[in-house]
């Protein structure tokens, strides 16, 4: 059991819509969809991981802005430490690792599967 895992995540608006990206196969909870980011390596902060991780997954760069919300989840096989951001992109996605990624509503986020982790920032960002 790898332990605990840290995991930074950007939450990304765009006309009212918010940029998820689903889960590609042969993850852990793939087929689910979240907010993309991944997790930390070591000697890096919470910043300069979620800059590579966009850079890498989607080909964007980002601006980090404010922290939404942090959460610990404890999976069976895993503890998630999971911490949002809000971020900004520039340029456009382009998913360089096969997954499907999309502009949903706040109305979409409630009816798409999340991973359990994600639900508490669901609530936050949808005021339910």
């Amino acid at each position: 059991m790898p332990g605990r895992v840290v995991v930074v995540a950007a939450v990304v608006e765009r006309a009212n819509r918010i940029l998820v990206a689903e889960r590609i196969p042969g993850t852990h909870l793939a087929g689910h969809w979240e907010f993309p980011g991944g997790k930390m390596e070591a000697g890096e902060d919470h910043r300069q991981c979620l800059e590579r991780e966009m850079r890498e997954e989607l080909d964007v760069e980002i601006e980090v802005e404010t922290k939404l919300h942090t959460t610990t989840f404890d999976y069976p096989d895993r503890t998630i430490e999971l911490h949002f951001y809000r971020c900004t992109i520039i340029g456009e996605v382009k998913p360089l690792l096969g997954q499907r990624v999309r502009w949903v509503s706040q109305d979409e986020l409630r009816s798409l599967r999340f991973p359990p982790a994600d639900r508490e920032l669901i609530r936050i960002l949808t005021g339910r």
